[in-house]
């Protein structure tokens, strides 16, 4: 077992496996992050045009999305419905 510890292909292969864990966690990371901006963005723009507070059970619901897309999307909505209900009826669908 030592031999195949030392051999260069097991040690080539451990390492391409930790840079490709490295940049997979990397990838994860940026993308939570991003997803939490655009949740921080969807609500702001509800709070400034509508008044919507952080307890709003909307709240809630836009918090616990993770489809980044889908996130994008009902900034878009966020920005361009004439109001909450409006807004509202995007989510339930």
């Amino acid at each position: 077992m030592d031999l195949i510890r030392e051999s260069s292909l097991f040690q080539s292969l451990t390492q391409q496996s930790r840079e490709e864990a490295r940049e997979e966690g990397i990838e994860q990371g940026i993308e939570q992050g991003e997803r939490r901006s655009t949740i921080g963005a969807i609500l702001d723009v509800l709070e400034i045009r509508f008044d919507l507070s952080e307890a709003h059970p909307l709240s809630t619901r836009i918090a616990a999305i993770d489809d980044l897309q889908h996130l994008k999307q009902l900034l878009r909505a966020a920005i361009q419905v004439p109001n909450l209900d409006a807004f509202q009826r995007i989510l339930d669908a």
